[in-house]
């Protein structure tokens, strides 16, 4: 048994599929395109290039904010953050400090690890420009540009986490809204859609966050996310057993490995001297301007899964249909055309049996069978007969046995017989 609980907090990067990037009318379809050929003064820090912001980025970023049930910046404004990397061609990012744009918000869930409500509180929602792209080769490292300045939003939760099972459960709906807000594809392959989980063990019962923390960097895929969590998670523990510390540092994982490795280490936090933008001046945001955003809201995945459930569908089946937005919009087309007793046997039917979204098929699939009676004594009578031994185990108490002779007399139909008839039918022979 463990003496240490974790404490993880999440650091979720979502690309914006704007048209253009965050600062300038240069396309932000950059993934798959030949390097450094969709950039623009502004995207390469070129001298006297001036940013102008994104309207509709400012609107999704805010977007995505309310749907994560967070307070908004009635003046909000962007900042520089100074530091250099090479895919960083202006030596600063122009991002978000003290004012984001969205904070203070959660996000509830029922957990599958504990079967009980999870609630994450959300720090902050905030807006910044992406970086470009190393790509290593050999010895050597080239920077794509191509990704700079395209939007990108960073939604950052308190510590609230205690388990790997729990973060990937909430990335995956985190990613559904998203997708769901029709704001991004949030495509961990292409990197639209990037986590950084922070990770410290403190002992059981303690409530004072660690006096360290590792972060990893830039994961792309949910397992990865969770497998990089665990094995930080045992790496720590072993090091406080033996009365170390661990490093306050930036990691990577190592996907074929599976083991996370050092990149970066942070003695004390990062003065990334950030100030003011000076060239653009701050917002400021009146009611109208929120009641425009919140009118863009589209119905999210657990609202859908309630209004399902409340039209018949299982809760489980509600929810597999609310993973996928084109899926439910198919199922929502397909419910315009079903009777509402039906709803929820057709929600199984799509769900479990895999059975297209065709409204007739479904209904024809669902209505009665028309049964030839004589025939269905005939085939009733001949099952009783070769099974007597089972009759009798019937007779004697064993009533579970009935749907093994309903099986048995569906086959002697070929189908073409209502199964409550049969039941029927058999239970006055069985007599």
């Amino acid at each position: 048994m463990s003496n240490y609980t974790p404490v993880i907090g999440l650091e979720i990067h979502v690309q914006l599929a704007t048209k253009s990037k965050m600062f300038s009318r240069c396309s932000a379809d950059w993934f798959g395109k030949k390097p450094n050929t969709v950039v623009c003064p502004v995207s390469l820090g070129l001298p006297g290039a001036l940013p102008v912001p994104n309207k509709k980025a400012i609107e999704w970023a805010i977007l995505i904010g309310m749907a994560l049930n967070c307070k908004q910046n009635k003046v909000s404004k962007f900042d520089r953050k100074h530091y250099f990397y090479p895919d960083l061609p202006k030596g600063y990012q122009i991002s978000q400090y003290d004012e984001p744009f969205s904070f203070d918000g959660f996000y509830e869930f029922t957990s599958k690890a504990t079967g009980q409500l999870k609630k994450v509180r959300i720090k902050r929602v905030h807006l910044e420009e992406d970086t470009g792209k190393l790509i290593h080769n050999g010895e050597q490292t080239l920077v794509d540009f191509n990704r700079a300045g395209v939007p990108l939003v960073e939604i950052v939760t308190e510590p609230d986490f205690d388990n790997s099972e729990d973060v990937k459960q909430f990335l995956e709906e985190l990613q559904t809204i998203i997708r769901f807000l029709e704001v991004s594809e949030a495509d961990m392959e292409k990197g639209s859609m990037r986590l950084e989980p922070n990770i410290s063990l403190r002992k059981d019962g303690e409530t004072d966050l660690p006096n360290y923390k590792v972060e990893v960097k830039n994961i792309n895929s949910f397992n990865f996310a969770k497998r990089a969590i665990d094995f930080e998670v045992k790496r720590h523990e072993e090091l406080l057993k033996n009365g170390e510390t661990p490093a306050q540092e930036t990691r990577g994982y190592n996907e074929s490995k599976g083991i996370t490795v050092s990149q970066r280490v942070k003695e004390e936090a990062a003065d990334y001297r950030y100030f003011p933008e000076p060239d653009i001046p701050p917002f400021e945001f009146d009611d109208a301007f929120f009641t425009h955003i919140r009118e863009m809201m589209k119905e999210l995945p657990h609202e859908k899964v309630k209004r399902y459930v409340d039209m018949g569908v299982s809760q489980d089946d509600a929810y597999i249909l609310t993973r996928d937005r084109e899926g439910s919009k198919k199922f929502d087309a397909l419910l315009d055309s079903l009777e509402h007793d039906i709803v929820g046997k057709a929600a199984s039917l799509v769900v479990n049996k895999k059975v297209g979204m065709d409204a007739e098929a479904i209904k024809a699939m669902l209505r009665p069978k028309e049964t030839d009676e004589g025939l269905l004594n005939e085939v009733v009578d001949r099952v009783v007969f070769e099974n007597a031994a089972q009759v009798e185990s019937y007779r004697n108490g064993k009533e579970s046995l009935l749907m093994f002779f309903v099986g048995q007399v569906m086959k002697g139909m070929k189908g073409q017989a209502d199964a409550q008839k049969v039941q029927e039918v058999l239970k006055e022979k069985l007599k």
